[in-house]
């Protein structure tokens, strides 16, 4: 059939239902109740059956009905209210001109996988939703951001399990023709094509867009005849198996998703990588500053690095992608050209100094060297980077190792139920979802009045247990389950029952099944009869993860005993349609990770915004969110080398949590039906998860600490023919070559002690500087507690001042320590550039005594 070909037949909207069609074309509708309604209420059944997909329900309404809304008042006054909102939110100009974006400056945004909706299936879990949340938030505060990434032709795998609770996968191929794409073309009207060059010749993408309310998403597709099979494969499935592929993907994503920015007249002012799969991107841009503005290498490494921002949202080295150096060398090899150095120096951007030339080339070390702006996602995160990759910076401090934190945050509207919308509407006001940035409207919570609050979050619970029901006869009709198991399945649960629920990737740090380590403890609180409980499991594991798809079978079978049946469930194919029912129904989000391997985890954020209590290890975000008027902790923030006895310790502490605090205080019900000590921790979750971890105040942390900063930059470095940029790497030169003739000798104190608070002392060093000059560099005395021999805790500086010129780059240095409590203190001092960060903390400029 070499002639067949396919085309794609649109229903034809009257004039007046025009706009519906400009709406299934933007994903902004997927976050607005009013706009959900408006498609739903056109066929509810239709709609469902669509997967909550305009594009398909359009395929899927008959012309009829479409004629008869086009004369039905009531429904044209509803579509005038939804445009008038997208018109004014979505297509309103925004005046940056006195930003330092500008008016056409750009932040392009690159991750390996985006999670907006379902409908759209570009992702595999937490870091594509946060990648979505992001883009959803920057749209809200109308920032000029714009995503990059890749276009599936496979979504992340479909589970299911057999009849012995084994997870099995299915990979449905993405029907393009569903998804609001539009192909990206050029002033001249043709298709946008760029191209990377491959170990077998070059690799070519077209580049398609998809609208997230104000910002534009760019998608690099490889599925064109003129590729190779491997080169369509790059963009067939996310995250495929083989690392040649894996390296493929990153490559294109990187290299190639600037290239297309460029071919699009895009010059982005600021990067932002998300996790180290983006980090190809800061080698092209080396490349197009150097073309752009016609400067070296040196110039260019001045440049890129205060212009990007380098997010790692992983606690664990062997998360972190490393390819072996045969496999990167022929895509480094043509960079060469373009950059002006050889590949062995551009390999050496992504070694750590021990591997040697021939170690591993590590996206992460890539990133880190390519980027000023370094974050993890929650503060005990940020402090598991610095310590874990404290050897790139070996003579620095590990509390000062340049990677901060920026805790995550999630788009509430995305995640929020109709019930609790409605209430937030009602007493908050129609911008209730800019809450972070409007601390009156938190406040107004407490005046929801209890009953009202109790009552929307049990419609919740009910619709929740309505759609497990559901979910689980179609689970059991697939496996031709007896009449009997059928029947069964039909009645599980019960819509009264305090609800737990266990939602996440199913991996064994994670320990879905901390709450089976007592089986018997366990069954008598599920079949109480008079303080029930009942349990929702879902999530999927790695396809390769045998050991996830274990404890999946596990507790699978535990939930088939005859006596738990109707308490615990394992629902299949975890989605973003699911979370947003668990999220919303659920009394209490269960989180039972081995400390410190949650990086951030925002599933329990969602939950808290919408009424539900966390009840978790204290790891990731709930270190910080955890009060015990808003949730409990599992602990209190141990670590263990012994995670048998870990297991033993956790599991009998969740257990104790859950009979003495958390079902106690459920069915509480002191004058009547409501749980008013339950409901008051409920406010109290509600207005946390609003303020602290909403994606606005996520997004506006990275605006104001890394965004605008670096566009400041980037305006500074280039202005002039980049003469800032030029001088920059001078300096950095400078100090480079003459570092090595720093020396710290003949560090002495007046007083031998002890002392007393309040007491000082005179501390002098005595330093060589070679050829810099003392107003080039900062001489700093550290002190603080004892941690072991030769180390420190809580390090405190003092600037040390040139007390004598003693000739020949010879120099006394001088500073007093006060007193200021009482321990066991030690000191030493240190010379680093006085110079701004990104120079300031090149790994080699530092001299310790």
């Amino acid at each position: 059939m070499d002639q067949f070909q396919t085309y794609q037949v649109l229903p034809t909207f009257p004039d007046r239902l025009s706009f519906l069609e400009v709406l299934s074309r933007n994903l902004w509708w997927s976050w607005k109740p009013d706009a959900v309604a408006l498609f739903n209420r056109i066929d509810p059944e239709l709609w469902e059956e669509s997967g909550r997909n305009p594009i398909v329900f359009s395929t899927l309404i008959s012309q009829k009905r479409l004629d008869e809304l086009a004369n039905d008042d009531s429904f044209l006054a509803h579509i005038r209210r939804v445009k008038e909102r997208f018109e004014k939110r979505i297509l309103a100009p925004v005046d940056r001109s006195r930003s330092p974006y500008g008016q056409e400056g750009v932040i392009a945004y690159f991750s390996m996988e985006f999670g907006i909706h379902e409908s759209l299936p570009l992702f595999a879990g937490g870091l594509g939703i946060l990648a979505g949340d992001h883009l959803k938030g920057a749209s809200h505060m109308s920032l000029p951001i714009v995503g990059v990434g890749l276009l599936y032709q496979h979504g992340y795998f479909r589970q299911f399990l057999d009849k012995d609770g084994w997870q099995q996968e299915e990979y449905p191929e993405t029907d393009l023709y569903s998804i609001p794409l539009e192909r990206v073309k050029d002033h001249s009207g043709e298709k946008v094509r760029v191209s990377i060059d491959g170990p077998e010749g070059k690799i070519y993408a077209e580049v398609w867009k998809v609208n997230i309310g104000r910002i534009p998403l760019y998608l690099l597709d490889t599925d064109l005849i003129e590729n190779s099979q491997q080169g369509r494969d790059i963009t067939s499935s996310l995250y495929a198996g083989g690392q040649k592929t894996r390296l493929a993907q990153e490559v294109m994503l990187g290299v190639g998703g600037m290239r297309a920015l460029a071919a699009m007249g895009i010059c982005p002012k600021v990067c932002h990588m998300n996790e180290g799969h983006c980090a190809f991107a800061a080698l092209e841009r080396l490349a197009q500053i150097i073309s752009a503005y016609s400067v070296d290498l040196k110039t260019a490494l001045e440049v890129v690095p205060r212009t990007t921002v380098f997010t790692t949202h992983t606690p664990v080295a062997a998360g972190y992608d490393e390819f072996p150096v045969d496999l990167v060398m022929p895509y480094l090899q043509p960079m060469q050209k373009h950059l002006g150095v050889t590949e062995k120096e551009i390999l050496s951007w992504g070694q750590s100094v021990e591997s040697g030339p021939d170690g591993p080339f590590s996206m992460f070390i890539l990133g880190l060297r390519m980027s000023q702006y370094c974050n993890g996602v929650s503060e005990l995160h940020g402090k598991v980077a610095r310590k874990m990759w404290s050897h790139v910076w070996p003579n620095r401090p590990e509390d000062e190792v340049p990677i901060t934190h920026i805790t995550n945050g999630i788009h509430v509207a995305s995640f929020i139920s109709r019930e609790i919308a409605l209430l937030f509407e009602r007493y908050l006001g129609p911008d209730w979802h800019m809450s972070s940035l409007k601390p009156e409207n938190v406040k107004r919570i407490d005046e929801i009045f209890d009953d009202k609050l109790w009552r929307a979050h049990e419609m919740s619970r009910f619709d929740l247990v309505r759609n497990v029901r559901d979910l689980m006869v179609k689970q059991y009709g697939r496996r031709n389950a007896p009449k009997a198991a059928m029947k069964r399945a039909e009645s599980v649960l019960d819509q009264d029952t305090l609800t737990i629920v266990f939602a996440r990737r199913f991996t064994t740090y994670k320990r879905a099944d901390l709450l089976l380590q007592d089986p018997e403890r366990l069954e008598a609180m599920l079949n109480s009869k008079e303080y029930p409980v009942q349990i929702i499991f879902a999530g999927k594991a790695h396809p390769k993860d045998n050991e996830g798809k274990h404890l999946i079978q596990r507790i699978v079978q535990f939930a088939g005993r005859p006596n738990m049946s109707h308490r615990i469930v394992f629902l299949e194919n975890y989605n973003m349609h699911m979370a947003r029912h668990l999220v919303q129904g659920a009394d209490v989000w269960l989180n039972t990770p081995r400390r410190p391997f949650e990086a951030c985890g925002t599933s329990g954020m969602k939950a808290a915004v919408n009424g539900g209590l966390n009840l978790s290890i204290l790891d990731g975000w709930w270190c910080e969110g955890y009060s015990e008027e808003r949730g409990w902790s599992i602990g209190s923030g141990e670590e263990y080398s012994d995670h048998s006895y870990q297991d033993i310790v956790e599991s009998q502490a969740l257990y104790n949590i859950l009979e003495n605090d958390v079902i106690p205080c459920f069915y509480e019900r002191k004058g009547g039906n409501v749980p008013q000590r339950w409901v008051s921790m409920m406010k109290k979750s509600i207005k946390m998860g609003m303020r602290d971890y909403c994606s606005l105040r996520m997004v506006d942390e990275y605006e104001k600490r890394f965004y605008i900063p670096a566009a400041k930059n980037f305006n500074d470095l280039i202005a002039h023919n980049a003469e800032e940029a030029k001088n920059q790497a001078v300096r950095h030169k400078r100090f480079c070559d003459l570092w090595n003739n720093i020396s710290i000798s003949k560090l002495v104190r007046d007083l031998d002690g002890p002392f007393l608070v309040g007491d000082s002392f005179r501390v002098t060093a005595k330093v060589v500087l070679g050829e810099l000059r003392p107003d080039e560099v900062e001489v700093l005395l550290c002190y603080g507690h004892i941690k072991s021999i030769g180390s420190l805790e809580d390090t405190r500086t003092e600037q040390m001042t040139v007390c004598k010129e003693l000739g020949e780059g010879h120099y006394m240095y001088e500073c007093t320590i006060t007193c200021s409590d009482s321990g066991r203190y030690g000191f030493t001092a240190r010379v680093e550039p006085r110079a701004d960060d990104w120079i300031k903390f090149t790994p080699d400029l530092i001299v310790r005594a």
